[in-house]
């Protein structure tokens, strides 16, 4: 593995590692009113649109990290959803 996509994944994963605690948090305490509907939505499109790109461009780390994000994104965006 070259130095690029060794700093890719370690972006990757603190970016994504970052989310996990508001994740956690939420489903716990089954409250998100303090979370921006909207910021959920564009930020669940951006990271998708980021997944997107690193599959055209095949590029492991963008594809690994974007796909964990966008799972834990749509998560929180259910839990929003679920307990408004």
């Amino acid at each position: 593995m070259d130095i690029i996509t060794l700093v890719g994944f370690i972006a990757g994963t603190l970016t994504t590692v970052a989310y996990v605690p508001q994740v956690v948090r939420s489903w716990r305490l089954k409250e998100t009113k303090d979370i921006s509907l909207s910021m959920l939505v564009l930020y669940a499109i951006g990271v998708f649109l980021w997944l997107l790109y690193g599959c055209w461009s095949n590029s492991l780390p963008i594809i690994v990290a974007n796909g964990i994000s966008e799972i834990l994104i749509l998560v929180l965006l259910g839990i929003k959803l679920h307990y408004r």
